[in-house]
C-alpha cells in the first residue's frame, strides 16, 4: 500500500498498459474508414465533430484529423478527445459537450450502449480472420444435440460475420441447426429520437453461441448474460477454439459471494460510472427508492474511473453499487476494501421480487422494465388475495452467510427511533458537538456520524496546560539529500 503522502513520482513514471488486441494493423484510410466518416459528416451537416480515441489508437489521432479535415472542407471544426471520463468503450458525451460538439465519432472497441444526448458514428476498425478455419474449429466442439446457434464477435471482426453466417448455415443445414446473427449498428441516435423497443416477449435463448474474438470484457459480459447457453470462442490471434461455459460457474460464484455481502450492508454508495448511457438517471432514482424502502442509507458518488484509493475515502460505506455500461459493470473487487455489486444484484440482495436463478441482467432499460413489471405483478397479487403487505419486524435478526452469525440490521429513514437502539437509553450515535461551547445537536440517520463514534481513533487529544512545555531544538535546513543540522549533515 502506498503512503498517504509522497512525491508524486509514481504518477509521472507510471506505465499505461495498452490493449494491443485492438491496435491498428492496416492503412489509416481503410482502418478508420475516412471516406465513410466524411460522407456521414457532410450528409448530416454537422459543424462541430468530436473524435474519441482509446489509448491504443491515440497515436493515430493526428493523421486521422488531417485526413478528415481535408475532406470535409472549411466551416467545420474537429476536436480530439484524448482521455475519457469513464471507460473508453462508452461514448464520452460530457467531454464532447465541453467543446459544444453536435456529433461524436467513436473509434475502436465500443460497448454500443444507447446514448442520451448526441448522435454517434462508430468506426470499429477492421481485422481479418480465417473464416473456414474458425468454423471448422468451432464445429469440432459443437455438441450433437444443439438445435440453434447464434454468432457473436468482437466489433473489429463484425465485417466478416456475414460471410461466416453463410458458410455456417451451409455446414449446419444437414443437422437441422438454425444459425442466426445480430448485425452491429454503425451509428446511433440519442434515446430521445429513438422509438422504445418492446422486449416483453424476448426470443428463447440459443443452445450455443459462437464467439469470434480474444478474451475481453465483451466475452465476460456475454458469458454472464447467457449462462443458460453453451459458449464456444475462437481467438483469431492464436487460431484456437475452446469451450468458455466452464468459466461462467466460477464467475457466478464470485458474484454470489458479493451479493451475500450486500445483504449484510446497511450503508450503500451508488457509484455513477457513466454520464452518457441512456436511462442512467432513472436507474439511479430507482436504486435510491429501493434502498430507502428497505431502510438503507445511500450516498450518490461520481468518482470517474474507479480505483481502491478513491473508494477508500468513504469508510462508512459498506457496499458500493456501480451504475455503468454492461462492459464495465462487473468489477473484481479483490483490491477494493468493500464489495461492488451491480443494480441487478442489489435487487436480489434486498429481496425486490427477484431471486438468484442464474439469469443476469446488465441492461438499464431491461432492468427497469422488469422491476416495474415485478412490482405491478406483486400489487395485483396482493389485491386479489386481499392481504395487506407484510411489514418487517424491526427487532428480528438476520442470518449472515458471510459471518455465519445472526446480525441486527440498522434502519435508516424511520420517523420513529429504533426501539432496539434506545432500549437502554443509547442515543449517543445521533448526537454531535455543534460548537466550542459543547452544545449538542441531534443528527439521526447519519451513517458517517455513527462510523466516527465507533472508530477507535477519535483524533488528537486537547491537553493545553496539562503537559510540560517542549524543549526547543535546532531544526533542519538544506535540501532532501543532505539536510544540515547542528551536528552536521544528517543521513
Amino acid at each position: 500500500m502506498s503512503a498517504f503522502s509522497n512525491t508524486g513520482q509514481d504518477v509521472i513514471q507510471q506505465t499505461i498498459h495498452i490493449d494491443h488486441a485492438h491496435a491498428r494493423t492496416q492503412d489509416i484510410h481503410e482502418f478508420y474508414e475516412i471516406e465513410r466518416t466524411a460522407d456521414e459528416i457532410l450528409a448530416g451537416d454537422f459543424k462541430r465533430i468530436a473524435l474519441q480515441f482509446p489509448d491504443e489508437l491515440l497515436g493515430d489521432s493526428v493523421p486521422v484529423f488531417r485526413a478528415l479535415k481535408a475532406r470535409i472542407g472549411t466551416g467545420r471544426e474537429i476536436y480530439v478527445l484524448a482521455d475519457t471520463s469513464y471507460g473508453s468503450c462508452c461514448v464520452d458525451e460530457v467531454a464532447a459537450q465541453h467543446v459544444d460538439a453536435d456529433m461524436v465519432v467513436h473509434y475502436g472497441y465500443a460497448c454500443l450502449s444507447q446514448t442520451s444526448r448526441l448522435p454517434v458514428m462508430y468506426v470499429f476498425g477492421k481485422k481479418t480472420f480465417d473464416v473456414g478455419h474458425a468454423l471448422s474449429s468451432l464445429l469440432e466442439l459443437l455438441e450433437a444435440e444443439n438445435q440453434s446457434v447464434l454468432l457473436k464477435s468482437d466489433v473489429m471482426y463484425s465485417h466478416l460475420m456475414g460471410e461466416l453466417l453463410a458458410v455456417a448455415r451451409d455446414a449446419l443445414k444437414p443437422r437441422n441447426v438454425s444459425v442466426d446473427y445480430e448485425p452491429l449498428p454503425s451509428k446511433t441516435s440519442p434515446a430521445s429520437n429513438t422509438e422504445p423497443s418492446d422486449d416483453s416477449h424476448p426470443p428463447p435463448p440459443p443452445s450455443t453461441i459462437f464467439y469470434i474474438g480474444p478474451e475481453t470484457l465483451a466475452l465476460t459480459n456475454l458469458l454472464m448474460t447467457n449462462a443458460q447457453s453453451q459458449v464456444l470462442s475462437y481467438d483469431p490471434e492464436s487460431k484456437s477454439a475452446k469451450v468458455e461455459s466452464g468459466r461462467t460457474n466460477r464467475m457466478l460464484m464470485r458474484r454470489y459471494a458479493a451479493l451475500q455481502k450486500a445483504k449484510d450492508a446497511d450503508v450503500f454508495g451508488i457509484l455513477v460510472g457513466t454520464l452518457g448511457v441512456a436511462s442512467y438517471l432513472p436507474l439511479i432514482k430507482h436504486l435510491r427508492s429501493l434502498l430507502a424502502k428497505s431502510h438503507k442509507k445511500s450516498y450518490t458518488i461520481s468518482v470517474g474511473k474507479l480505483n481502491p484509493a478513491k473508494l477508500a475515502n468513504f469508510m462508512e460505506i459498506e457496499c458500493f453499487i456501480l451504475v455503468a455500461c454492461p462492459e464495465n459493470s462487473l468489477i473484481d473487487a479483490k483490491e477494493f476494501y468493500q464489495p461492488i455489486v451491480t443494480p441487478y444484484e442489489l435487487e436480489i440482495a434486498l429481496g425486490a421480487g427477484r431471486s438468484w436463478d442464474g439469469k443476469y441482467v446488465l441492461n438499464f432499460d431491461q432492468l427497469l422494465r422488469e422491476s416495474k413489471q415485478d412490482q405491478s405483478d406483486a400489487e395485483k397479487s396482493a389485491e386479489q388475495s386481499g392481504e395487506e403487505e407484510e411489514t418487517d419486524d424491526i427487532d428480528q435478526p438476520q442470518f449472515s452467510l458471510i459471518s455465519g452469525k445472526y446480525r441486527q440490521a440498522k434502519r435508516y429513514g424511520d420517523s420513529e427511533p429504533n426501539p432496539s437502539s434506545t432500549l437502554n437509553g443509547d442515543t449517543s450515535t445521533s448526537l454531535v458537538v455543534r460548537n466550542q461551547e459543547d452544545a449538542l445537536t441531534a443528527l439521526p440517520n447519519s451513517a458517517a456520524l455513527q462510523f466516527l463514534h465507533q472508530r477507535t481513533y477519535q483524533g488528537l487529544e486537547v491537553r493545553l496546560g496539562e503537559d510540560e512545555p517542549g524543549v526547543l531544538e535546532q531544526g533542519r535546513s538544506g535540501i532532501a539529500k543532505g539536510y544540515q543540522t547542528d551536528k552536521g549533515v544528517a543521513d
